[in-house]
């Protein structure tokens, strides 16, 4: 006998405090989920306020306009018929909670406050909220006056229960504690409890996807049961993207799947589900009945006289279980061509810009960013083709453009809010400003070529007329602090006149209503860590698509778009080598990152990783190391690489507190001093961890101590 019940969980792209727009999105999403016929719809985390307030949660307007939403939601006869399951902070008895609302009909069922919260990484909810630690105790809540007069309600039950219907039973957690080692769907599923909604607001890094739905399907396959989750989508004001994937999994198996990627602000996702696959399935395990009598947790039931899987649905023929849906996961490239290309959409449009303006160097981190921004406008033109009224109004409103404008191609549209330009000096080479020159052109940028040797000159004129000392080159005789000061005047100066032409490129073009456009940084991750790059030049934008991205990861991209966009001219940017271009190029010296830096791009990376991700300090990360890179590289060549990159990890800490805020990608990236809590200013030797390593490395070589010093770096 079947007992058949259509739910429906869904990607909102949600903004945090936009209590307006969010109620709106939320009242689509239940008016799709009726339309589909679903008897329950579940929302994102935090879904009326928008997961990203941070500490505007402290904030009691927050509270109070978040009931007030919430009112107007629930008084809509549209919205009721179906259970629905909302997110937003409660404060109950002057503790601040970030709670799921369970309604039905205008009327609260029951309110389920997050008992594990997320406190590490990018997520501090422990400033903000309370977990809820008081296991299956359930309490009363009087409801705030303003939703008194709409519910007819004076309390509701605040706490650790399940809602109970006729002929089902149905629990909540929320986000990380799907992640938790105990997670709750464990005993509610022991205690009866067929089906589970998870409301998140998890964000998108590399390779991530795939370890959410292994721990859904998981979940569903030792425990049996439906599991519906629900996710944020889009930029929600801040360095995370949200990248939805919403999906329904039933007994291990995903049935039902939203997209990772997609400028759409509301996608809704329905299956038709069997009550009497779960009860089977859990029926067929005799240990899991076994665990079942036995628990002792057992949850208090809000009874709820209603049927969400009528009698009537058993027999209509049209009607089906949804079948299995296969695990659909983006490669990396991929997922660097459409994660930072929907975050800058969402930025753009959220910030009333008139588009960007990007310093087009010839080098494969300006053209990632280049092509990336590039993406965003295939995407922007796929969604128009396919009837997209949403975004094609923010294309013309960031455009600037006329109400009855259509763009005929994805050039069109980056021809109208993407400006490049090559800032070019007597040190850059004729190949780097001819491939800028192609890759704007075939991208459509409005591209602006120009020198700036006149302006270097000046500056530096300023400082020999102030001091009656002339700075030079290195290479023609200079010290390595005139080299360094020489090229950074040459990167500070690039960022000057990037802001100057960001604000007047719109009024050049005679772009009506602007106020300027967005300045794109352009330095990736692991330049960042290291700290290879000048303060106050490509760390200093208005934000970064790729600062959470590895040099690695970003060649592999250019490689894949190259075919995938039909760009040939990025093969040229592949096979370059990755240069500064701060000084001069003679016959025998070119400048070079890998060899200025002292370690290579894939060194980096596994330097950040250990730092950030494994918590190493410099002599565990030599252990590791030593063992990982032996006998290619000898101890002794591991631990210099090892202090060498600490030391300058350490001295160009300062410059990760001003870095652009970037799109987070990678776990190890160094974000700003937000978000990777170290001091930034640290004895760059670290010499009890140095003398440690050299007395690893005596060992391994059969040298004495005292034939070995900690490494001096001038």
């Amino acid at each position: 006998m079947s007992n058949l019940i259509t739910l429906a969980t869904c990607n909102l792209n949600q903004w945090a405090l936009d209590f307006e727009g969010n109620r709106d999105r939320i009242l689509e999403s239940i008016k799709i989920a009726k339309d589909k016929g679903a008897r329950l719809r579940v929302g994102p985390e935090l879904e009326i306020t928008g997961y990203g307030c941070l500490d505007h949660f402290l904030e009691n307007d927050v509270n109070l306009h978040s009931w007030e939403m919430y009112a107007q939601i629930i008084r809509k006869p549209e919205t009721h018929g179906i259970l629905l399951d909302i997110g937003m902070p409660v404060v109950h008895k002057n503790v601040r909670y970030n709670c799921r609302l369970l309604s039905l009909d205008g009327q609260i069922l029951f309110i389920r406050p997050k008992i594990w919260l997320a406190n590490d990484g990018n997520y501090r909810e422990m400033r903000f909220f309370t977990p809820w630690m008081k296991t299956g105790v359930v309490e009363h809540f009087v409801l705030p006056p303003v939703i008194q007069k709409v519910t007819k309600q004076q309390s509701v039950p605040f706490g650790d229960a399940v809602i109970h219907t006729l002929d089902t039973c149905i629990g909540t957690e929320t986000c990380e504690e799907l992640f938790t080692p105990q997670s709750p769907h464990i005993a509610m599923s022991l205690d009866g409890v067929e089906i589970i909604t998870n409301s998140s607001g998890s964000h998108h890094e590399l390779r991530k996807l795939n370890k959410r739905l292994d721990l859904i399907a998981s979940a569903t396959s030792r425990c049996g049961g439906v599991y519906l989750y629900s996710n944020q989508r889009g930029c929600d004001g801040d360095r995370l993207y949200y990248d939805g994937c919403a999906l329904i999994a039933v007994n291990g198996k995903v049935v039902a799947r939203g997209s990772q990627f997609s400028l759409k602000d509301v996608e809704v996702v329905t299956a038709t589900v069997d009550l009497e696959e779960v009860r089977s399935y859990r029926a067929s395990v005799v240990s899991r009945g076994l665990q079942a009598s036995l628990t002792e947790t057992r949850f208090e039931r809000i009874h709820v006289p209603v049927e969400l899987a009528p009698l009537s649905l058993r027999f209509d023929m049209k009607i089906a279980p949804t079948k299995i849906n296969e695990p659909f996961y983006h490669t990396p490239e991929e997922e660097i061509a459409l994660g930072p290309a929907c975050w800058l959409w969402d930025y753009v449009r959220r910030c009333n810009g008139s588009g960007f303006f990007l310093a087009l160097s010839g080098g494969i981190d300006s053209c990632a960013t280049a092509t990336i921004t590039y993406s965003m406008c295939r995407i922007v033109f796929k969604e128009i083709q396919e009837g997209n009224e949403q975004v094609l109004k923010d294309a013309r409103k960031v455009a600037r453009s006329a109400e009855d404008w259509t763009p005929s191609s994805p050039e069109e549209i980056c021809n109208k809010l993407l400006h490049t330009s090559f800032m070019g000096t007597e040190n850059s080479s004729k190949e780097t400003q001819s491939r800028s020159a192609e890759l704007s052109k075939r991208i459509g940028s409005y591209h602006v070529d120009f020198k700036m040797d006149k302006i270097v000159a000046s500056v530096v004129s300023v400082f020999e007329v102030a001091t009656g000392k002339k700075p030079i080159f290195k290479i023609f005789g200079g010290s390595q602090i005139e080299n360094l000061a020489l090229q950074n005047i040459q990167a500070r100066l690039r960022m000057v006149l990037a802001y100057l032409f960001a604000q007047l490129l719109p009024w050049v073009r005679g772009i009506p209503n602007t106020g300027g456009l967005l300045v794109l940084g352009s330095a990736n991750v692991d330049e960042c860590l290291r700290g290879y790059l000048t303060k106050y030049d490509c760390s200093s934008a208005d934000i970064n698509p790729i600062g959470g991205i590895s040099k690695t990861d970003l060649k592999r991209f250019i490689a894949y778009a190259s075919k995938e966009f039909n760009m040939p001219v990025l093969e040229d940017f592949l096979n370059a080598t990755p240069t500064a271009e701060l000084e001069p190029i003679t016959k025998d010296y070119v400048q070079s990152d890998e060899i200025d830096m002292g370690m290579t791009y894939e060194e980096l990376s596994k330097f950040g990783y250990l730092r950030k991700v494994e918590k190493c300090g410099p002599y565990s990360m030599f252990l590791k190391l030593l063992h990982e890179w032996t006998p290619k590289l000898s101890p002794s060549q591991v631990a210099e690489k090892v202090k060498k990159f600490f030391f300058f990890y350490a001295i160009n800490r300062h410059k990760q507190t001003v870095l652009t805020p970037s799109y987070h990608a990678e776990q190890y990236s160094p974000d700003d001093n937000r978000f990777d809590l170290r001091p930034f200013l640290i004895n760059p030797r670290f010499p009890w961890a140095a003398r440690k390593i050299d007395e690893v490395v005596a060992q391994c070589e059969g040298k004495s101590t005292g034939d070995l010093n900690i490494m001096s770096i001038d």
